[in-house]
């Protein structure tokens, strides 16, 4: 259906100006019910998107300033493929003391999802120790020497609690600031991992002992070159984990 799906959120609801930042999915900035809004479509199955839903319904219950999804006129919160949500104001960070809000509005995000379900066709990074595939991740694609820096990078992060994890926090168009709220926007990656993996910040902003960021460092160079290989961006990634 297309955006032509859009009309299930009322007969004023429109699209006014795509938005920078999509890649798999098209964004755009909408007026729904009168109010500014944002239009995300996408690929996504049913499933995950019922996931990504009641995760960001439970962290807005939980007082974190998270993109809400809108209900359509008869209830539901996504139609093939797309999701309306709630616009979040403000920028990006700029300064030492932004990314240390960022890091505390991640740890939130970790405490609030403890013995969360992994999202649907996802795996964790100490998951893929031996499974070989989960939704963008198919390491049969990569080298075995490219798999096994991955895995010897992942193994190190063996036995420590898994919470959602945001997945992309590092992009500063993922957050918006202002004086006095951090909003994370764009869950399109979030699922469960080790929480460390979202705290390898500008500036070590989350304050990771030497031992623990150089850890968490080598994870998720490895995880973002096994989830985006091979484009150059991944090449560029895994040249940063160590030779096993």
């Amino acid at each position: 259906m297309g955006w032509e799906a859009l009309g299930q959120w009322g007969d004023d609801a429109v699209r006014i100006e795509p938005l920078a930042g999509g890649v798999a999915n098209d964004v755009w900035r909408l007026r729904v019910n009168g109010q500014i809004a944002v239009g995300r479509l996408g690929t996504r199955s049913d499933a995950d998107l019922a996931w990504e839903a009641a995760l960001l319904q439970h962290l807005d219950r939980e007082g974190m300033n998270v993109p809400v999804p809108i209900s359509t006129s008869d209830g539901r919160l996504f139609v093939d493929g797309l999701v309306v949500m709630t616009y979040m104001e403000g920028g990006p960070p700029e300064t030492a003391k932004d990314w240390r809000r960022v890091a505390d509005t991640l740890r939130q995000l970790h405490g609030l999802t403890q013995g969360w379900p992994q999202r649907p066709g996802w795996r964790s990074s100490t998951d893929l120790l031996k499974a070989e595939t989960g939704t963008k991740v198919d390491l049969r694609a990569m080298s075995p020497e490219g798999v096994a820096r991955c895995r010897a990078a992942w193994a190190r992060l063996s036995g420590r609690p898994t919470c959602v994890v945001h997945g992309n926090p590092t992009n500063p168009g993922n957050v918006r600031m202002t004086a006095t709220t951090v909003a994370l926007i764009d869950w399109d990656e979030a699922h469960v991992d080790v929480a460390e993996l979202d705290l390898v910040l500008p500036q070590n902003a989350a304050g990771l002992d030497n031992d623990m960021h150089d850890i968490a460092g080598q994870a998720s160079a490895a995880w973002e070159a096994a989830v985006c290989w091979d484009d150059d961006y991944a090449v560029k990634r895994l040249a940063e984990v160590r030779a096993v």
